[in-house]
C-alpha cells in the first residue's frame, strides 16, 4: 500500500534511470519505470516461450552461472509452492547494469561491446564472464522467464563494495499488439510490465550477489510442481462409492506430499507425508546421492527399465531435470576423468564417413582425458548449486552398475573429438567453426530410461534432455539404441542453431547438420564393434553350455528377442512369479511378478497331470512375457497393468477349447 510519503519518479531513458536508482534510497523515493523490449517476438516472453516450471528455473540459475556465482541456493516451501526464492553469490547488478536489463529486453549486453562496458563479461572477450566463464545466456530474457511461474517478483541485487543494495519489484504483462511504442529511430518497442526500484542501506559492504523472490505463483505452475494431475486422479478414484468402478492408480514411489486445493498437506499414508530415498537429516550431497540410488535401486525391485515419470512425482523430476541441464560436476566423476581399465573397454571414434572406432589401451594408469587429450569442462571453476534439501550433482553413473543376462558383461566406451572450420561457406551462413568431444556409453541397462538418447551441451549447458532418436538416426537398431547414453560437449559454435527457448536447435543449420552426420557415424561405428564383441563372447558361452536343452517355447521367445535387440550378445529378460515380496534370485534384467495376481491358486485337487499342465502355462505364459518385453510393449504399462495383463493372457491360455 502506497503511504502519503512515498513518491514516485516515473523514468525511461536507460542513463537517467541508472542516476535516479543510485539517488534513491529508502522507500520514500520509489523509482518507477516500464520494461520494455525491443522486437515483438521477444515481447511473447511474458506469455511463456517457456513450456515447464524446470525451465524458468533453469534460465534463473544460468543467469547465476554468467554473473560468476559460486553457490546458488534455492528454497520452497513444497509441497506448497506459494514461494520460491533464487540467491546467488554472483557479483550482482549495479544500478546502470539493471537499468539496461529493464529497458533493453531481448537486447542482452551479453556478447556485445556494452558488456565490457557495464561490467557484466570481460574486458577482453565479450564472450566471456568477467572472471572467464563462456556465457551460458545469450539474449537478455533469461531473467523473465520467471513469467512462466508469477507475473510478480522482486530482484534484490548488490554489488562488492556498494553501500547500498538495489530492490526492484516487478509486474508483467501479457503481451498484446496495441501495447506498442514507436521511438525516435521509428522501431516499434513494447511494454512488458512495470517496475519499482529503490536502494536500501547495506552494512554487508564486501556481500554480493542477487536474489530473485517468486511470490503469487500462478494457479497453473503451482498445480503442475504440486503434481496435481496425478494426486487428484488418484483422490477422484478413491472416492468412488461404487468400487468395482475404482481404476487403480498408481501414485509415485517417491513424492514430497500432496496438498488439496485449498493448499492444505494432505496424509496419504500413516506417518510422514512424504516418501524421499532420503532421510530429512542427510547432508545436502548425501541426500543427492541417495536420490541417484533410488533410481538404480528399483533394478533391483525388479523394474528392469525404470522410467522417472513413474518413480517420481514432478518436483523431484524438475530436480533430476535440472541437474542435468546445468554445469555441474557428476554424482561419481567425470567419464572422462574416470580409470577405465579392469571394468570397460574404451575405442577412439573415427571423424571419417566410413570410419571404424579404434581401441584405446588401457594398460597404462591414466584417465581417458590423458590417453587422447580430451579437454571437457573448460573454464567451470566452482559452481554449487542447492535445491532445497539436495545438493545437485549429473545424476549419470558409469561404474557399480547391475549385472545383466547380456553376453558382454563389461560396458563399452566410445569417445572422440571433432573440430569443423566450415572453410567453404562464409561465416555468415556457417555460423563459423565447431568444435566438441563426445562420448557414447554403452552398457546392458541404462537408468532411468530417460537416459538413453544423445544430450548435447554448450559450454557445459543444456536446456534440452536426451534424444532417445539420437537426432533422427533412421537405422532400426531399437534395442541396441536403448542401451547407450551419450553426451556431446560443445565447446565452440552450435549456439547460433539454438532456438530462442535453448530448448530445441534449428536443424537445417550447418553446425546442426554436421553435428548430426557425426553422431550417426559414432552410432554405426559402435553397433558394428559391439556385434563383433558380442558374437566373440557369445561364441565362448554357447562352447561352456554345448549340449543344454531349451524347450520350443523357450526357442521362439529368445528368436523373438534376437530378432528385435539385433544384439548377438543379448538375452530375453527372466520372468519370475513369486508368493512373496522378495527381491529376484536371478541376476540380469528380471521381471518378478505376484503369482496370485497372474495364476490365480486352483481349488480343486491337482493331480499330477493337472500340475503338468499348468506347468507349461506358466511357460507359455513367461515366454509370452518376453516376447511382449522384446517389442517394449511390457514397460508401457505399469506394473500393476503388466499383471493384469498377463492375468488375463493366463485366462485365455487357460479357456477350455471347444
Amino acid at each position: 500500500m502506497t503511504t502519503n510519503a512515498q513518491q514516485f519518479q516515473e523514468v525511461h531513458d536507460e542513463s537517467e534511470l541508472a542516476t535516479s536508482i543510485r539517488n534513491s534510497h529508502g522507500t520514500e523515493n520509489i523509482v518507477q519505470t516500464t520494461l520494455q523490449t525491443d522486437q515483438r517476438v521477444i515481447a511473447r516472453v511474458t506469455d511463456g516461450i517457456y513450456r515447464q516450471p524446470r525451465s524458468a528455473l533453469r534460465e534463473l540459475i544460468s543467469n547465476s552461472y554468467d554473473a560468476d556465482a559460486t553457490r546458488v541456493v534455492i528454497k520452497t516451501d513444497a509441497p506448497r509452492f506459494e514461494r520460491i526464492s533464487i540467491e546467488d553469490d554472483g557479483h550482482g547488478m549495479a544500478p546502470e547494469v539493471l537499468a539496461h536489463l529493464l529497458l533493453h529486453i531481448g537486447g542482452s549486453a551479453k556478447r556485445n561491446v556494452a558488456g565490457p562496458a557495464l561490467g557484466v563479461t570481460s574486458g577482453s572477450d565479450p564472450m566471456l564472464s568477467p572472471n572467464g566463464r563462456r556465457l551460458i545466456g545469450k539474449i537478455g530474457i533469461g531473467l523473465f522467464s520467471v513469467s512462466q511461474l508469477t507475473h510478480t517478483f522482486q530482484i534484490i541485487t548488490k554489488v562488492k563494495n556498494d553501500n547500498y543494495r538495489t530492490i526492484a519489484t516487478v509486474a508483467l504483462r501479457q503481451y498484446a499488439d496495441d501495447n506498442a511504442e514507436t521511438d525516435v529511430d521509428g522501431e516499434k518497442r513494447f511494454e512488458s510490465g512495470k517496475v519499482n526500484i529503490w536502494r536500501e542501506k547495506a552494512t554487508d559492504i564486501d556481500s554480493h550477489g542477487t536474489t530473485i523472490v517468486l511470490t503469487s505463483i500462478r494457479p497453473q505452475a503451482r498445480d503442475t510442481l504440486r503434481s496435481r494431475d496425478i494426486w487428484s486422479a488418484i483422490e477422484q478414484s478413491e472416492s468412488l462409492a461404487n468400487k468395482e468402478e475404482i481404476q487403480t492408480i498408481e501414485p509415485p514411489r517417491f513424492h514430497i506430499g500432496c496438498v488439496d486445493e485449498k493448499g492444505e498437506i494432505l496424509k496419504k499414508t500413516a506417518g510422514d507425508v512424504w516418501a524421499l530415498p532420503w532421510e530429512k537429516g542427510d547432508a545436502p550431497d548425501v541426500a543427492f546421492r541417495k536420490l541417484v540410488d533410488g533410481v538404480w535401486g528399483e533394478i533391483e525391485r525388479s523394474t528392469p527399465n525404470p522410467q522417472l515419470e513413474r518413480i517420481f512425482d514432478y518436483y523431484l523430476r524438475m530436480v533430476w531435470q535440472l541437474s542435468l541441464a546445468v554445469p555441474l560436476p557428476y554424482v561419481d566423476g567425470h567419464l572422462f576423468d574416470v580409470d577405465l581399465d579392469g571394468w570397460s573397454e574404451a575405442f577412439a571414434l573415427s571423424n571419417q564417413p566410413k570410419g571404424a572406432a579404434q581401441t584405446i589401451d588401457l594398460s597404462k594408469p591414466g584417465p581417458l582425458r590423458d590417453k587422447i587429450g580430451l579437454t571437457d569442462p573448460v573454464g567451470i571453476g566452482q559452481f554449487d548449486v542447492y535445491f532445497d534439501d539436495l545438493k545437485l550433482f549429473r545424476p549419470i553413473k558409469f561404474k557399480g552398475l547391475p549385472v545383466t543376462n547380456n553376453a558382454l558383461k563389461i560396458p563399452l566406451v566410445f569417445v572422440g573429438k571433432c573440430r569443423e572450420e566450415f572453410s567453404k561457406l562464409p561465416r555468415e551462413l556457417s555460423g563459423g567453426p565447431l568444435a566438441f568431444e563426445a562420448y557414447l556409453f554403452w552398457t546392458p541397462k541404462v537408468a532411468p530410461t530417460e537416459h538413453q538418447g544423445s544430450l548435447i551441451r554448450i559450454h557445459g549447458s543444456s536446456g534440452t534432455l536426451f534424444d532417445p532418436t539420437f537426432m533422427r538416426y533412421q537405422v532400426s537398431e531399437l534395442t541396441r539404441l536403448r542401451q547407450i547414453t551419450c553426451e556431446i560437449f560443445v565447446s565452440e559454435g552450435l549456439d547460433s542453431a539454438l532456438n530462442i527457448d535453448r530448448e530445441s536447435f534449428n536443424s537445417a543449420h550447418p553446425h546442426s547438420v554436421y553435428i548430426t552426420r557425426w553422431l550417426h557415424g559414432a552410432l554405426r561405428q559402435l553397433a558394428s564393434t559391439q556385434k563383433r564383441l558380442a558374437n566373440e563372447a557369445r561364441e565362448q558361452s554357447r562352447d561352456e553350455s554345448a549340449g543344454a536343452a531349451r524347450t520350443e517355447i523357450q526357442k521362439v521367445a529368445s528368436e523373438v528377442w534376437m530378432q528385435e535387440a539385433d544384439d548377438p550378445g543379448s538375452n530375453p529378460p527372466t520372468i519370475e512369479l513369486k508368493n512373496d515380496e522378495s527381491k529376484s534370485s536371478s541376476i540380469g534384467e528380471t521381471y518378478v511378478f505376484s503369482r496370485s495376481a497372474v495364476m490365480p491358486e486352483r481349488k480343486n485337487s491337482r493331480t499330477s497331470k493337472s500340475k503338468a499342465h499348468d506347468d507349461v502355462l506358466e511357460e507359455k505364459l513367461k515366454a509370452i512375457a518376453q516376447v511382449l518385453a522384446s517389442f517394449g510393449l511390457l514397460d508401457a504399462v505399469t506394473k500393476r497393468r503388466q499383471e493384469k495383463l498377463l492375468k488375463a493372457i493366463y485366462e485365455i491360455l487357460d479357456a477350455p477349447g471347444e
